[in-house]
């Protein structure tokens, strides 16, 4: 069960239940209420929406197991509208509230907004790979950061003999941080032989990209990295349709939601790759095991609900399925740093999109190695399919 609640509505639950005297969680008959800070609106309205539906599903599967110490979670969503200045608000009314645990943001900017509240938590879980949280803090990301996603690129690009490849990049948080990741990828040791041929870059609300895709099509690469998520990266695909470049083309895996790819209907490249995540594709596709068994009892359950599963809802998936672990297992009267110490602490943990480690991995407990292959969309089937194994 989830629960949508505007900025101002969530406001007026904190400040109701501290002049109360009393927790916004109470008896032990109450639910457990965690509260998701995602974009319900704006510019990335169909991540925040798909995430959410996930979620409220999730919620359901865990109450049918006893909920957590017998009460019955439930998540209140809260839209930070994909801007900043709204997650900060937000977030201070969480902090306000004593909660010891939230779900969010979902943006490289949101998330880097909200973490440096955090200092003594409560512990936050971004589904954006984008962020860097700094080990031992309260920020998690219980994903691969770019900086492997990039990796998986590079190794891919060169598996495939692509000699020459270029960037389109947006010029917000997300995209100075794809820019830094990506070179970084492509000009390590075992990249060598790809070269990169341009990069340019847009702003996210620009209309057309007309003039850095013709400067992109004079440089003749091999294939296209559009780093780029929701209605810029349509406006990039919708450009290069226009232009005819003909070459294989990858996105950010934030676009590999069914609602993204259907705006891409019009322009959908002859070859699509995204460097994602094993829950992106099929089960079968996924070697046997731990991996292969919780994602194809991921993809049961959502689609018992009739909603189709992405790989963004896999992401804050595997997140909540961590704070429920944490909640059970410290009880419901759990503090920020009893629930950090246990995530720090966890390792051998199989969700969906990996394996977590998080003493190997602080704060993320998954990378390239472990959760990183890069699928191919296959218009015939309506979906993705493996295009490498992990790693790349």
């Amino acid at each position: 069960m989830f629960f949508t609640v505007t900025r101002r509505a969530a406001a007026a639950l904190v400040l109701a239940a501290l002049l109360a005297g009393t927790p916004l969680i109470s008896r032990a008959a109450d639910p457990y209420e965690i509260t998701a800070v995602l974009p319900l609106t704006g510019s990335v309205a169909l991540i925040g929406n798909s995430i959410a539906e996930a979620l409220g599903v999730l919620a359901a599967s865990v109450n049918k197991e006893g909920g957590i110490g017998g009460r019955p979670l439930k998540f209140v969503v809260a839209d930070d509208q994909s801007n900043p200045a709204t997650t900060v608000q937000l977030v201070n009314g969480i902090i306000a509230s004593k909660a010891a645990v939230f779900i969010g943001p979902a943006l490289n900017a949101t998330c880097s907004a909200a973490a440096p509240l955090l200092k003594d938590g409560p512990v936050s879980m971004c589904t954006s790979p984008g962020i860097h949280p700094d080990a031992g803090s309260f920020s998690f990301s219980a994903s691969p950061s770019t900086a492997d996603l990039a990796i998986v690129t590079a190794h891919y690009a060169k598996r495939r003999g692509w000699k020459k490849i270029a960037f389109l990049i947006t010029t917000d948080a997300s995209g100075i941080d794809g820019e830094k990741v990506l070179q970084s990828a492509f000009n390590a040791p075992d990249a060598q032989g790809t070269q990169i041929v341009d990069i340019e870059h847009y702003a996210v609300n620009d209309l057309t990209v007309a003039a850095q895709l013709s400067r992109i099509k004079a440089a003749a690469p091999d294939a296209l990295y559009v780093w780029a998520s929701g209605t810029p990266s349509t406006t990039a695909m919708r450009g290069i349709h226009d232009l005819g470049l003909d070459i294989p083309i990858m996105t950010s895996y934030s676009n590999a939601t069914y609602s993204q790819l259907a705006a891409f209907k019009d322009y959908m490249p002859k070859e699509l790759l995204i460097p994602g995540l094993p829950a992106m594709v099929p089960p079968d596709q996924l070697s046997r095991g731990s991996l292969r068994d919780a994602v194809a009892a991921y993809d049961r359950i959502l689609v018992a609900a009739k909603i189709r599963p992405d790989v963004l809802q896999a992401t804050a998936w595997d997140e909540a399925e961590l704070l429920v672990s944490a909640l059970r297992h410290v009880g419901p009267s759990a503090t920020a740093e009893q629930v950090r110490a246990y995530i720090a602490n966890l390792s051998g943990f199989t969700g969906v999109t990996g394996t977590f480690d998080f003493r190997a991995i602080p704060q993320r407990g998954l990378d390239w190695r472990t959760a990183v292959l890069m699928a191919r969309w296959d218009p015939a089937k309506n979906t993705f399919v493996s295009a490498s194994p992990i790693g790349g």
